[in-house]
């Protein structure tokens, strides 16, 4: 039978290419696995970059038996960041490309018959031209980050070659009285002596059905009457079993759990799951924890997603690479609706090898992920458009589409669009729906734009299913205030920013899709705003899963219908003033507020309201602030000083602030009425950045209006610069606020090109 030998522990490690070893090298460093070689410098933000490099793993083992015709050997690698090479005995036996899926090799023929073994796997997370993703607004981890098994088999076996799959493709439907399920198991070396036996057995460990097939054609549809759906609510699961025998003898056996659901999306009624309407409402999640990387337990991963299901999302977007089978398995058992993807984001490159590189990413991502219930979307890119539109662009995505149609016609295919990329856009005949990554209310324009932008689209385009793909702020544990303003970085304005979005989600359930991003802060090396550099603080909970924000909080009082009540601003701890204005979460009906035990406001909900706001006056001092409601209670304190903490405000907050009310108001009177100008042997935004960086002074004016307007400084060779280097601002316009262009072309024009 098959053997499973878990690899983790007793690697020596080296964060440097000493080259392959000849032994288990005593002087590196004893690590086990999961690890990464960044799970600090990934986003600590000390503002060196992080290290990207190759490294080197190494330990021994033994050469299992196999007493069953013989045996191969495979060495399993779960994931590796973002390429690795795997040595057995000084031999290659893989190159793999992608760093987040699992890949194999048959290395029977490069082991020891007795006695000890090296193995040795070259890791890189060097940047590769032709692999994905090329650039990104995410670190990219290297390392043996999920783990290494040994994995040995008799000679006749579930294929083990393809993908990296589990050599298992179940494919249950519901039908009148009951579902089939169509099952299909892949075997190597059969001979006719082979036959294949499958079971499914419900959530009680009960038999449902069985039957036996020949090992030469191994394909069966197995009737279970009044099977259970798995949905959202009832995430009900059955295991798959198969068995491949020898006369009296079971030889090797895989098994699968999956449900039963029936799913579609309509243009105006959204995402259907078992014929009834359910509009997705969820989250977005990268992998990474705070000092830990990519490198995460189970049971890391299992709490993601139980986080998730507390707030009461029923859907999430794994952003943006193939996530560890822990979490695929969490979102079957919980009931969370998956849109999985790949990391073809940001950049497009039209080199046939980073192409094929996609296809391969993609590939590997639908076969090991086939048997999963939860995962209902393929998603085929994301924001690919940022590095601009190429002829081949759209090519390249249709292949990519038949791809995955041609490996799954069960799921749907989608995309996550930047939010310029126009309504009559040939991309949208591609997947079967699309989405947007809509940031108003941050980037530029103001959350109230989001609404209107969504129903325009929808009237001109009622052909296409619209979704929200992303959508999201800052916030920052530190920072609060009275009058929260966009981008001051305050947990209360992020708080402000959801509270609008989630009216405008709630009252469009045409949208079959809406995702916060983030669900955690996460690591983004090349970040620094905000006063927090080495993240992306979006999070609705912190990067360390300690801290719930005030935003994740009013989620749960949408989503979760579980009684709830939360007192927000609580870090706002210290206000001056007389007065001050108590804000609380709920979903009950109705609510008292107390201030130190005195009751003070009593209201009721009105059309679905869960956002309660009163004015009251605080002694000085400490003063209690306790909400009741019929099922739940919240308390907390504030106390009333004569000047809030310095501490509340971002330094830069009010120079940000000024632009991002209106940019046309810090130009000088006559700049107002006049037409921009470009004279000749000046700078000006038609100038390329590139161009524009060459120059001390050019550069100081551009880099300071770049970080007013975008938050991000022009570090030329670091982070997003091979996507803009060679474009001039008025070339991105689109992504920049209006009004930007004039008042940077007014500074730019007064210096003298050299």
């Amino acid at each position: 039978m098959r053997n499973v030998i878990d690899l983790n522990n007793n690697w020596k490690f080296t964060r440097t290419d000493a080259g392959l070893p000849t032994g288990v090298p005593e002087d590196w460093e004893s690590v086990d696995l999961p690890h990464t070689w960044n799970a600090v410098d990934g986003h600590d933000g000390r503002g060196d970059g992080y290290f990207r490099g190759s490294c080197w793993y190494a330990r021994s083992f033994e050469t299992p038996r196999q007493p069953l015709g013989g045996g191969r050997v495979y060495v399993e690698v779960l994931a590796a960041g973002q390429q690795a090479t795997v040595y057995v005995n000084g031999q290659k036996a893989v190159y793999h490309e992608g760093g987040y899926s699992t890949f194999r090799a048959d290395i029977t023929g490069l082991c020891h018959e007795t006695g000890g073994n090296l193995l040795a796997i070259n890791c890189s997370n060097e940047y590769k031209d032709s692999v994905y993703p090329q650039t990104a607004d995410f670190t990219f981890y290297g390392g043996l980050y999920r783990g290494v098994n040994l994995i040995s088999v008799p000679s006749t076996h579930f294929d083990l070659d393809y993908y990296g799959g589990p050599g298992i493709k179940v494919t249950p439907r519901p039908v009148e009285d009951g579902a089939v399920f169509r099952i299909e198991s892949f075997v190597k070396n059969a001979d006719p002596n082979f036959t294949v036996h499958y079971s499914i057995e419900d959530s009680e460990f009960n038999e449902a059905a069985s039957g036996t097939r020949p090992s030469d054609s191994t394909v069966i549809e197995l009737f279970v009457p009044e099977a259970r759906l798995w949905s959202v609510d009832e995430p009900y699961l059955y295991t798959v079993r198969a068995t491949l025998q020898r006369r009296n003898e079971a030889w090797d056996e895989v098994e699968v759990r999956c449900g039963v659901r029936s799913f579609s999306v309509d243009p105006d009624r959204g995402f259907i799951l078992n014929g009834v309407p359910t509009p997705l409402r969820g989250v977005s999640r990268h992998q990474d924890r705070l000092y830990k990387g990519n490198a995460l337990s189970a049971e890391d991963h299992y709490e993601d997603a139980w986080i998730i299901k507390e707030l009461g999302a029923n859907a999430v977007r794994l952003a943006h690479y193939q996530h560890s089978q822990d979490f695929y398995d969490a979102c079957d058992m919980y009931g969370l609706v998956v849109w999985a993807e790949i990391p073809f984001i940001s950049v497009f490159n039209p080199d046939p090898a980073a192409h094929r590189n996609c296809l391969s990413q993609m590939t590997e991502l639908v076969v090991q992920n086939y048997n999963h219930p939860s995962v209902c979307f393929w998603g085929l890119s994301n924001e690919i458009t940022i590095g601009g539109m190429s002829d081949r662009l759209p090519e390249n995505l249709a292949e990519l589409n038949a791809l995955v149609k041609k490996l799954d016609p069960t799921r749907l295919t989608t995309v996550a669009h930047l939010s310029n990329v126009p309504r009559d856009s040939v991309m949208h005949g591609i997947p079967d729906v699309i989405a947007y990554n809509h940031y108003m209310g941050w980037y530029g324009g103001k959350a109230e734009d989001n609404g209107p932008w969504l129903d325009d689209f929808h009237a001109a385009r009622p052909d296409l299913c619209l979704g929200l793909s992303e959508y999201g702020c800052e916030g920052i544990l530190t920072y609060h205030g009275a009058r929260p303003a966009c981008k001051d970085y305050s947990e209360e304005y992020q708080a402000l920013y959801h509270e609008h979005m989630a009216k405008v989600i709630s009252r469009r359930p045409w949208l079959w899709c809406s995702f916060v991003w983030n669900m955690f802060d996460f690591g983004a090396a090349n970040r620094n705003e905000g006063g927090v550099a080495g993240r992306n603080n979006k999070g609705l909970v912190t990067m360390d899963r300690r801290t719930r924000k005030d935003s994740f909080y009013l989620y749960k009082a949408y989503w979760n219908p579980e009684p709830m009540v939360h007192i927000c601003g609580r870090r706002y701890a210290q206000r001056a003033g007389e007065t001050t204005v108590i804000k609380f979460y709920t979903n009950e009906p109705e609510a008292r507020l107390y201030i130190n035990n005195d009751l003070v406001w009593w209201p009721k909900a009105e059309d679905g309201q869960r956002v309660f706001e009163y004015a009251v006056k605080l002694c000085r001092g400490q003063n209690w602030i306790t909400v009741r409601t019929p099922h739940v209670s919240d308390s907390t304190t504030i106390e009333r000083v004569e000047a809030e903490p310095g501490i509340y405000a971002l330094p830069d907050a009010r120079e940000r602030a000024k632009y991002t009310g209106n940019w046309f108001e810090n130009l000088d009177e006559e700049e107002k009425d006049r037409e921009p100008e470009f004279p000749e042997g000046k700078y000006s935004v038609r100038d390329t950045f590139e161009t524009l960086c060459a120059d001390p002074t050019a550069f100081a004016v551009i880099n300071r209006y770049m970080r007013l307007a975008t938050n991000f400084p022009l570090t030329p060779g670091e982070g997003n610069w091979k996507q803009i280097h060679d474009k001039s601002p008025e070339q991105i316009k689109d992504r920049l606020p209006e009004g930007f262009l004039r008042v940077a072309n007014a500074e730019l024009i007064k210096i003298e090109k050299k």
